[in-house]
């Protein structure tokens, strides 16, 4: 039995040390714990709050840009992530071949970090992925998201623009194809 405290202690540690500086404060706590929230738009609203059907418009590494209302009719991926952060270097092969190897899954990533593009674009170099990146300011992040208090932190958008689910902490595809069977979207494989 000693395992399981020490396995809690483990997860709530691997997910703070992605924590840009902070501990999480009490009320971060049951999310931590959780792994994956769904999100109740009825629910009572905390001061920061991701919007039901949040917009984003950025401008991707490669020129490009992106908005969130132009990818309806797929399940997207808005996956927050920075490159000191080890779980998020590790879901990002995952979510690469999520992407690639599904048509009616869509990933962004955003990069809530100060960086520079060269810099962003070398470290990519090192770790290629097939989905777009978006540099994002800290200081003023997309207003429809809630502001990151750990990372990573992944956001599944149903076709319909809604908010579908949160993950707090690394996820795989094969959570994310759960979720999307779950909210009535296509099993895995099919």
């Amino acid at each position: 039995m000693k395992s399981v405290p020490s396995l809690s202690l483990a997860v709530v540690l691997s997910l703070a040390a992605c924590n840009a500086g902070s501990a999480p404060s009490e009320a971060a706590q049951p999310a931590i714990e959780a792994h994956v929230q769904d999100v109740d738009p009825d629910a009572e609203k905390p001061a920061e709050r991701t919007a039901e059907t949040p917009t984003l418009q950025v401008k991707t590494l490669d020129g490009a840009d992106y908005s969130l209302a132009a990818h309806r009719g797929k399940w997207v991926v808005v996956n927050f992530w920075a490159t000191w952060c080890a779980p998020c270097l590790k879901e990002m092969p995952d979510l690469s071949a999520l992407d690639k190897d599904n048509d009616h899954i869509e990933v962004i990533g955003l990069a809530y970090e100060e960086i520079e593009a060269d810099e962003l674009k070398a470290f990519l170099e090192e770790r290629p992925v097939v989905y777009p990146i978006a540099i994002l300011d800290v200081y003023n992040p997309p207003t429809d998201f809630a502001t990151p208090r750990g990372l990573p932190l992944t956001y599944l958008i149903a076709p319909d623009g809604k908010v579908a689910k949160q993950f707090l902490g690394p996820v795989t595809g094969r959570e994310i194809e759960a979720a999307i069977a779950a909210a009535g979207g296509p099993k895995a494989g099919a």
